[in-house]
This record gives C-alpha cells, structure tokens and sequence, in this order.
C-alpha cells in the first residue's frame, strides 16, 4: 500500500505542494484520506496529520513536520556559545529554564567548568528550572484536558502557571523566553523576598494539586476518554528511543536527574512517579497524565529544598557574585566531540557539541530534542483506534514544535 513520496502538482502551476505520502491510487475504495493541521487550532502547534481512516477507525498516521523550523542549529554554528542561549529558549518556549540549564552545563562540562560553579548558583539554577518543569506541566495537563472537552481544569492551570510566570518575571524580567542562566552564572541573583515569597507559592501550591487530581485524573469521564487509550508497551518505548513522562508512564523509573545526577540533584530527596496500570492498561494515556500530575508533587519537594539551602547553609551574601565563574570568552583549548543530556519536562534533551579549538563559534551544535522522537512513536500508538482517540493520544504525548522543528 505505502509508496515513495510523491510531489503532487497543481494545475494552475508548477510548485511543489507539500508531500503526500498516500496517493489517490493507493487508496481501497473504503479509505480516505483526512488531514488534520497544520493550522493551529487542529493539533498542538503547526503539525500536520495525514490520517488513513477506514470509517471511524485509523488505518495509518503520517506527521509532515517543518512548518515551523527554529533554524537553532544553524544559529548556534553561527554565534558564540554564550549568544546561542536566548535561541535554547525558543525551543521548548514553555520549558525554557530547563533547555538553558541544560544547555549549559553542556558548556560548562566543555570547558571544564562544571566542579568550579558556586553551590548557590546551582541551587538557583534547580530552583528556576522546577518551577519552570512545574508550569510546563500546567501546560500539559490543562491543554489534554481541554483536548477532550474539559474547560475548567485548562482556565485552573493557566491561573496556577501565571503565579510561576511572575515569580520568574521578577528573577530575571522575563515572563517565559529568560537567557537568565548563563554558562558559569547566573544574569543576577535571586531579588531580595523571592525565597519567602516563593515559599507562599509552595504552601498555596500543594493543596491545589489535589483538587487538580479530583477534577482530572480521578474524574470518571477522563478515565473513560483516557483508560485503555494509546496503550505503549515498555519494550516498544525503549525500542523508539521515548524518555520523559512517556517512559515513566510505561513504568520504567529512567529519569536523568537520577540515572546521571547532574547539578546539586543527587544531594535531593525526591522520587520518580511510574505508571503501574490503576485505572487501565499500563502505559496509557490515563497513566502519561498521572505521572505528570505526580511529577508536579515532587517538584514541590525540590523547591522546598532548594529555599531551605538558599535560605540557610547556602543564603544571600553580599561578597556573592553570580557571574564570577562566567568566562568572557569562550575559546576550548583541543578540538572535542561532546554529548550532554539532561531531563527536561517532556524528556532526554541532549546537545552534541563539536568544539573547534581556540574558536568562540563551535563548528556544530547537534539538538536531541525528546519531543521529535517522542512524537514518533505516534503512529504506532494510533493504529486500529477511533479516530476521536487520536486527539487523546497526541495530547499524552505532550510536544512543542518548536522543539520538534528546531
């Protein structure tokens, strides 16, 4: 059945219209082809669907990615280290803090920087990136809900989601694009009152993840939309390369903050929520939801932390300078091939790195996004099911195209 691509031309003209992976011919006489996207309402983001559909049911689903290409990796061949960072932002614009840390500490492991930053600023950096993971998720869970037909939940996150964003407004005076952490530093310190004030945000926080889980996850027509839905088995996840809350929700505990104890992560108490099946199959879209919802919980936990080592062993000092370790220049000494990886909010984000000696520009920047090889998994999980399921599917898997088309 599966062809070639092929280039469909318009009568009226010669250019090419955008690839179509099934042609007319192709087609049993009961199937159709139906496109969902790549206008925004459709999907989450400039993604289009090309759907096979049988009746009600998906034979086949195809993403045509590319509507809203980044240009990150060409930027990055272009500019120094240190100015690529406010384009690390605009990957993952609702995770921006976690793609700079990591980003960063990339860097800073290139250079040999990583034992040379203060414990402080480290703190910080796990401090602003949690509370970034939090409104990430806020995202992600009131965005699903509103997928399949629940408005209340979205209008809690996004009102949730704005305390974080003003908290982080007032860190470094940027609602959600920051470039606060730099490679060695930190732009400023934290503002005189964030830790008390932050500690409010934590107190408020916690019994409003509660009411969330009442009003979603344990709600009985979530459970019905989401339960036995988009079931990926831990073997196949392993097989498509899937990290983050998809993996986790298949129920392997693999989080890098973990496995690779980067930062001042391993001197943390926190845990890895997995999905073990409760109201389904395990690996469904109910159990993906589940773990984000759980995630949220212990980053609290990392928050609370962080505020008690800031506020203590760790606190405000006049003589603290945030960018005392930040070089000027960044000039690596050898020719070297670097990998980093961290865990961002939606998975493994990885940066390759090839430096080129006494050079500020690296000759290549390779980004490992998890939201492209996560949404591969798309296709299989889609096959056989109604084609009202597929809205509930794309959802679970939570991406951001600009991540995907970086």
């Amino acid at each position: 059945m599966k062809k070639e691509v092929q280039y469909i031309y318009h009568k009226d003209n010669l250019n090419k219209s955008e690839a179509s992976y099934y042609a007319p011919e192709d087609l049993q006489s009961h199937e159709m082809v139906l496109n969902i996207g790549p206008q925004h309402p459709s999907t989450h983001g400039v993604l289009r669907l090309e759907v096979l559909t049988d009746g009600e049911y998906i034979v086949d689903v195809v993403p045509h990615l590319g509507y809203l290409h980044r240009c990150f990796e060409k930027h990055a061949e272009s500019m120094a280290y240190n100015q690529t960072i406010p384009y690390v932002d605009r990957m993952d614009y609702v995770a921006a803090m976690n793609s700079e840390h990591i980003y960063a500490m990339g860097v800073e492991k290139l250079l040999g920087l990583t034992d040379k930053i203060p414990k402080r600023v480290e703190y910080i950096r796990v401090l602003v990136a949690e509370l970034n993971r939090l409104a990430s998720h806020f995202v992600a869970v009131g965005t699903y809900a509103l997928d399949i037909g629940a408005f209340t939940p979205f209008l809690w996150m996004m009102r949730d989601r704005e305390h974080i964003l003003r908290l982080l407004e007032w860190t470094c005076g940027a609602r959600m694009l920051y470039n606060y952490i730099w490679i060695g530093g930190l732009y400023y310190d934290l503002p005189v009152g964030f830790e008390e004030r932050c500690s409010e945000f934590v107190e408020y926080m916690q019994p409003k993840l509660l009411e969330l889980q009442q009003l979603i996850v344990s709600n009985k027509i979530f459970i019905e939309r989401t339960a036995n839905v988009g079931v990926l088995p831990l073997d196949l996840a392993i097989n498509y390369g899937v990290t983050g809350p998809m993996l986790r929700g298949s129920g392997l505990k693999y989080d890098l903050r973990k496995v690779d104890g980067y930062s001042v992560y391993p001197e943390l108490d926190f845990d890895i929520p997995i999905g073990k099946g409760e109201m389904g199959t395990k690996g469904d879209c109910w159990d993906r939801t589940q773990v984000r919802v759980l995630e949220c919980y212990e980053s609290l936990k990392i928050i609370s932390q962080c505020l008690e080592k800031l506020k203590g062993e760790h606190k405000r000092n006049r003589d603290f300078d945030p960018q005392a370790v930040v070089p000027r220049k960044i000039w690596p000494k050898e020719n070297t091939d670097l990998y980093f990886r961290g865990e961002s909010p939606k998975g493994e984000l990885g940066f390759y790195f090839r430096a080129r000696k006494n050079k500020e520009v690296p000759l290549r920047v390779k980004a490992r996004s998890c939201s492209f090889v996560n949404l591969s998994i798309l296709s299989e999980l889609s096959k056989g099911v109604m084609l009202a399921d597929l809205v509930a599917i794309i959802g679970s898997i939570d991406i951001v195209m600009g991540e995907v088309d970086r």
